[in-house]
């Protein structure tokens, strides 16, 4: 079996998920600049306070990785905008970014669990536990 190489194991012993971080706009900014390619500031507060739970991936205090869990106030919770820095991605923080945020919805009474995504991530959602559904998707602005 490959061993991984020194850098991936240091950076995966580095790397800390945090429940409800409420971390500060400033670091949800820069993470969405350049995970996402979104520059314009927005305040995530009104976001983060009305969603069922939130998890971050910290490298120190630095925000790396972020999945929103949102829900409709019952037992359905969805996982939002799971983002990993461009330079940090392919290392498994996605995934246990997702996995934390499963666990939190769990916890917190969710019985279901939805994803919506791109082709592309298909494979990254089913190796991490989500069944294939149908669903649909309307651009409202």
């Amino acid at each position: 079996m490959p061993q991984p190489s020194s850098n991936a194991l240091r950076i995966a012993l580095t790397i800390e998920i945090r429940t409800d971080p409420f971390p500060p706009n400033d670091q949800m900014n820069f993470l969405w600049a350049v995970a996402w390619g979104e520059p314009t500031p927005r305040d995530f507060s009104g976001i983060l306070s009305h969603s069922l739970g939130h998890v971050g991936a910290y490298d120190g205090e630095q925000l790396i990785g972020f999945v929103n869990v949102a829900w409709d106030g019952g037992i359905h919770a969805f996982i939002l905008d799971t983002c990993v820095h461009p330079a940090k991605r392919r290392l498994g923080i996605a995934t246990r970014l997702v996995k934390a945020a499963e666990t939190l919805a769990r916890e917190r009474g969710a019985l279901w669990l939805h994803v919506d995504f791109e082709g592309h991530l298909a494979a990254f959602y089913r190796n991490c536990g989500f069944g294939e559904t149908q669903a649909g998707l309307m651009k409202l602005g």
